[in-house]
């Protein structure tokens, strides 16, 4: 291949297929080598998936408070009881002059 069939075949850079249209100059515009494409969606979500991942993050959601509320209930519980006990410290008597290291 010739340097000149080169530059004959890359003169004009390929359209890309992100390409919006009616922004092409008339030249690249038909059912040639350069047709407008469009481009295809890479996902379509149907109603159910938003649905799902909706109740999802509730019910994580609710999860969570009901643990928090649960815990706060448990540590106040907790609390009453240490502030119940009472804690009496005496000096030790000594042992008939035995000392325990």
């Amino acid at each position: 291949m010739t340097a000149r069939a080169i530059d004959e075949d890359y003169s004009v850079p390929p359209m890309p297929s992100w390409g919006r249209g009616g922004t092409l100059p008339s030249q690249f515009r038909g059912s040639g080598r350069y047709a407008r494409q469009e481009k295809q969606r890479n996902q379509v979500k149907s109603r159910f998936y938003y649905i799902f991942w909706g109740v999802a993050t509730f019910s994580v959601l609710a999860g969570q408070l009901y643990v928090g509320s649960g815990y706060r209930v448990y540590a106040q519980s907790l609390n009453r009881i240490f502030d119940s006990i009472e804690v009496e410290v005496k000096r030790p008597r000594a042992l008939d002059g035995y000392e325990f290291l």
